[in-house]
């Protein structure tokens, strides 16, 4: 009986671990600088949109970055900016998105580029 019990608990253990060890959430999105706007302007309006996206709950310690091409095959979306947003955990992240669709600061994203598609990523190391 205390074979079982042991072998329950250590099953329980090894389904509840990766969650315990879980990484960071990072999303990335592809973006299209819109008309005549310069690399200067997206960099600003990311630290702007940074700054008010980290007051919605979950985004305390929240990082922003713009990702510019150096040397790359075509996407085939015509990709000229990714913006990279992390957060310190998913429990973070979930608290952040609950509130950020519904947010004024939603609204901010399509001052200087249009964004075509997104991925949620897990992170590792550093």
């Amino acid at each position: 009986m205390k074979l079982k019990g042991f072998v329950s608990c250590a099953s329980a253990l090894m389904l509840l671990s990766p969650f315990a060890s879980a990484g960071n959430p990072v999303q990335m999105w592809k973006c299209n600088i819109n008309g005549d706007v310069n690399e200067e302007a997206v960099i600003a309006q990311a630290s702007e949109w940074k700054k008010a996206a980290s007051e919605l709950p979950g985004g305390e310690g929240m990082n922003v970055w713009s990702l510019y091409p150096v040397a790359v095959g075509a996407d085939g979306d015509g990709t000229d900016v990714m913006l990279v947003v992390g957060w310190q955990s998913f429990g973070s992240y979930g608290q952040w998105w609950d509130a950020y669709p519904s947010s004024d600061v939603a609204q901010m994203e399509r001052e200087t580029m249009t964004c075509h598609g997104s991925a949620l990523w897990e992170s590792e190391g550093g």
